[in-house]
């Protein structure tokens, strides 16, 4: 058997295109799963119970679940109940609600990483819980946990590829497509390995080079209540 290079020229097009919804998918599901996986955090850190039960019991019932069935409930369940979505939407939505889970406990983790005698001292001085989680809490969980959501982003562009059983056109619904009418599977499936390798391993280079930008588990102390101060008296 060999790679005939002509015929991927013929095919590249359809691939290409397949890989930018790839892409959009990803950056769009990141985005939304970073943003409720904080909610969820704060849920599950939160004072009162509601908030804890309802944040523990979601992500619970997530993490226990394959993320296959999610994705085949978003698209094909919830139009019995009269909810149809769009193969895009239902793979946006199927997505961003498992990855907000496990995203959530890395935000938990990253918070519950933080010295607590910090916490003590900004409340002592005499911080809102909020002001001390945007000027204390979060800007030092960010150092932690930012190598676990770079692993997430890695391996959430590739479990995009789940979302071609719910007839979404991306790279690897895209391919079979392909291959379905050419028989030319050695070749497609072997270039649609090399564009997720390609997109890949320059995000895992980007990743380790933020760590050593912000110093990863090594951040600089410049004097506990002097930071606490400052950053009090800037917004009081």
């Amino acid at each position: 058997m060999t790679f005939s290079f002509k015929d991927v020229a013929t095919f590249l097009p359809a691939l290409l295109l397949g890989a930018r919804i790839t892409v959009i998918l990803t950056f769009l599901v990141m985005f939304l799963a970073l943003a409720f996986g904080l909610v969820l955090a704060l849920g599950r850190l939160s004072r009162l119970a509601l908030p804890r039960l309802l944040s523990r019991g979601y992500v619970e019932v997530i993490r226990g679940t394959p993320l296959l069935l999610q994705l085949f409930y978003a698209y094909y369940v919830l139009p019995f109940i009269g909810i149809k979505l769009s193969p895009f939407v239902a793979g946006t939505i199927g997505l961003s609600a498992n990855y907000a889970a496990y995203l959530s406990e890395v935000y938990r983790a990253g918070i519950q990483a933080v010295d607590r005698g910090q916490i003590e001292a900004a409340l002592s001085l005499g911080m809102s819980r909020s002001l001390l989680m945007r000027r204390i809490v979060l800007p030092q969980a960010i150092r932690v946990i930012l190598p676990p959501i770079g692993n997430y982003f890695i391996s959430l562009f590739k479990d995009t590829s789940l979302v071609s059983v719910i007839t979404l056109r991306d790279l690897m619904f895209s391919g079979m497509i392909v291959a379905a009418s050419t028989f030319q599977d050695f070749e497609i499936f072997t270039v649609i390995a090399l564009i997720y390798l390609v997109i890949c391993y320059p995000s895992a280079l980007s990743v380790t080079w933020l760590e050593q930008r912000l110093r990863i588990g090594a951040p600089r102390r410049r004097g506990l209540i002097a930071r606490l101060h400052t950053a009090w008296t800037r917004t009081s």
